[in-house]
């Protein structure tokens, strides 16, 4: 595939394009420079930068994400997957939410130390931590930064419940503490899995795992001990509707023992974003998935409205939320994710004795 100058793909990334961030007065552009006589290319490669994090823990209080506490080690995800609600945050560091949010990706290594000061903040009372809940915990650049695993040795030491969040096969090489940690009921892991068709998967996610090998991280976790629920998120209506069954039913099969799913929601940039990729991977269908979209969020590609935002509504929506409930009855029917022992939490000075 050929650069976008070309009217093609850039290769390997989602976005096609670099959104205008809202918050700069002023852009680049790369087109109709006058007086020079070749091109202005931009650096596609992948750059690190560094944010000297104050903070690691962040709490939401939305209706419909009540006391979800998560922590980031990463913001941007080399991942590229074109829908990700994320890439809007990435233009609060004067980023673009578009290729910006694949090629410049923000680390944090001090996540880790951050962490252990959090829990040993004076009163602080144990609650389930997701890891994480905005950019991959276990994207490309953790295989050699590790601080998601140096995370994870924290959440051990201090017997502190961990839901982790992926896409990516790498979490298996966490094992040794995601074992021990299940064993206490301190940890679950949520495979993400958007499509089983690896033509739409490369376009629609391209430096992931495949599907296939996202059911073999499920069955590897699964046969230690490890509880798994597949998300099926996001489901696009008219890209990959059609597979919720397939999909719950391979994850069943492979050990799965509960499933999520959210519908598509194109909020912000990633609303221009979407439709300039649909247009240019399913130019014969780009319209009628636009369409579906809004249909599920009351006519518009956006929602903020909570309770609606994350599972639509409208007829469309509600053909998803019954292909998928009736795929979850004959799947996962008697299966359940273990609660977590909120009980182990040992802070760095020891277990408080009760007086009586």
């Amino acid at each position: 595939m050929a650069h976008e100058e070309n009217g093609e793909f850039f290769k390997g990334r989602g976005a096609q394009v670099n959104t205008h961030n809202k918050f700069l007065k002023q852009k680049y552009v790369l087109d109709h420079i006058e007086g020079l006589d070749e091109l202005l290319l931009e650096d596609t490669r992948t750059q690190l930068f560094e944010e000297n994090a104050k903070k690691i823990v962040s709490e939401s209080n939305s209706p419909d994400l009540s006391h979800f506490v998560s922590v980031n080690p990463y913001q941007g995800c080399e991942h590229g997957c074109i829908y990700c609600y994320a890439r809007n945050t990435h233009e609060y560091y004067g980023f673009s939410a578009g290729l910006d949010f694949e090629r410049k990706i923000i680390v944090k290594r001090n996540a880790a130390e951050l962490l252990e000061k959090h829990f040993n903040k004076k009163g602080y009372q144990p609650v389930p931590i997701v890891l994480s809940g905005n950019t991959d915990c276990y994207q490309p650049t953790e295989r050699k930064l590790k601080i998601t695993r140096a995370l994870l040795q924290v959440f051990h030491k201090y017997r502190n419940p961990v839901s982790i969040i992926t896409k990516n096969n790498l979490v298996l090489r966490d094992m040794d503490i995601l074992t021990e940690m299940a064993q206490m009921n301190l940890a679950h892991v949520n495979i993400s899995i958007t499509t089983l068709n690896e033509s739409l998967r490369q376009k629609l996610e391209p430096r992931t795992v495949t599907g296939m090998g996202r059911l073999a991280v499920i069955q590897k976790l699964s046969e230690k001990g490890i509880p798994v629920r597949v998300m099926v998120a996001p489901i696009i209506p008219g890209l990959n509707s059609n597979e919720v069954p397939d999909i719950i039913k391979a994850a069943a099969d492979r050990g799965a023992l509960s499933a999520g799913f959210t519908i598509v929601r194109l909020n912000g940039s990633i609303a221009e974003i979407f439709t300039d990729w649909v247009h240019k991977a399913y130019p014969d269908r780009a319209e009628k998935v636009l369409n579906m979209i809004k249909a599920c969020h009351d006519g518009n590609l956006n929602d903020s409205e909570f309770g609606r935002r994350m599972s639509g509504d409208g007829h469309v929506a509600n053909s998803i939320h019954q292909l998928y409930r009736m795929a979850c009855v004959r799947f996962l029917a008697g299966r359940e994710m273990p609660s977590y022992d909120l009980t182990l939490f040992t802070p760095k000075g020891g277990k408080q004795m009760g007086m009586f």
